[in-house]
Formats: structure tokens, C-alpha cells, sequence
């Protein structure tokens, strides 16, 4: 699944710059997470990187956007063409 950012965000900015899939941006009163772009990590990293830098834990599992493993890896291959997952 998707992550998303929740209220708990204190908009450090910490996340932007880890995602390898360019999925969080500014919002107005915190950063969000472009669910078509997240692949929590799947294809770069063995964890979610936005969680692991974030500095209060406001990252988590979005439940209303459920995906498999497989279904991120295909995810990750529409993203980023011609990469080889890690």
C-alpha cells in the first residue's frame, strides 16, 4: 500500500529529499505523499525511507490504497523505465 503523511508531520522536509520516487511535496499545512508515485520504497530500498528520516514517525501506511509487493514492483517499472529493481 501507499504510504501517506499524517497530522503528526511538522513539515521539516526531511522526507522530500529521500524518496527515490520524487512522491512527497509540500502541501499547505504538511508534506503529502502522491500515492501514484509511492512504492514505499520497493525497487530501491528494503524500508520506506520517508519513515526511517522522519523525526516523529508522520509516514505510515495509507489503508485505503492497498498493494501487493508485485503490485509496487510494477509500480516501480512504469516509474522508472529501464531500471533494474534492487
Amino acid at each position: 500500500m501507499a504510504f501517506k503523511i499524517s497530522d503528526e508531520c511538522i513539515s521539516c522536509g526531511a522526507c522530500e529529499a529521500e524518496c527515490p520516487n520524487e512522491a512527497i511535496s509540500e502541501g499547505d499545512m504538511q508534506y503529502m505523499i502522491d500515492p501514484d508515485k509511492c512504492t514505499e520504497c520497493v525497487g530501491f530500498f528494503d524500508t520506506q525511507q520517508c519513515y526511517e528520516v522522519c523525526p516523529v514517525e508522520a509516514p505510515g501506511p495509507d489503508p485505503d490504497r492497498e498493494e501487493t509487493h508485485e503490485e509496487l514492483l510494477a509500480k516501480f517499472r512504469t516509474l522508472n523505465p529501464g531500471k533494474e529493481p534492487a
